[in-house]
């Protein structure tokens, strides 16, 4: 159970969270696209090119369908699930299915300054928090992921909402920020 209202296309809520990069639609998600996708949510040319690359080389391999890997690095949507790391909140299981009480549980134990948003040093605090030990990759990717939810969604007074990290979970986020910059561009052009 995602966004109420958003078209979910019989993915599970973490395939729709990746699903919005799969800029042809195919299953099959390239640096390029995630570039392109990152691009369209409002991170710049460089941070966008280095986050693409991070994120299908890290990914890419375990979403594969054999064992041999693509020098091409796609992600394939289905497969998803078989990337989700260690060190996380546990709000997708195994399957790539949402679990909407660990984000409840989250904002209870460590949104202090405000309930139901968070403040920079009360992510961090979460991300160790739901550190496993000899975890070095969970540890990384949580960090990263978390910090660039907070760059993307955080408010004008610093704070990063319950309803747009829900959001960030459904892939709903993205397209919200994607349409947010399209109008923006056209304003100013």
């Amino acid at each position: 159970m995602g966004t109420p209202g958003y078209h979910h296309r019989n993915l599970s809520v973490l395939q729709q969270h990746v699903a919005f990069f799969d800029q042809d639609e195919n299953g099959i998600v390239y640096p390029w696209e995630t570039f392109v996708g990152l691009r369209a949510i409002g991170f710049n040319s460089i941070a966008s090119f280095i986050v693409a690359v991070v994120i299908n080389a890290a990914l890419s391999y375990a979403t594969l369908p054999g064992w041999f890997p693509s020098p091409f690095l796609p992600i394939y949507i289905l497969n998803i699930h078989k990337a989700k790391h260690g060190s996380d909140t546990g709000t997708y299981d195994t399957e790539g299915r949402f679990s909407p009480a660990n984000i409840e549980l989250m904002f209870s134990k460590y949104a202090l300054t405000v309930p139901d948003k968070f403040t920079l040093g009360e992510l961090w605090d979460m991300t160790e928090g739901n550190r496993v030990s000899y975890d070095f990759f969970g540890w990384i990717a949580s960090k990263l992921e978390w910090g660039l939810l907070y760059v993307l969604a955080r408010d004008e007074e610093g704070f990063l909402s319950k309803e747009a990290v829900r959001r960030c979970f459904d892939g709903s986020l993205f397209e919200y920020c994607a349409k947010m910059n399209a109008s923006a561009e056209a304003k100013m052009g």
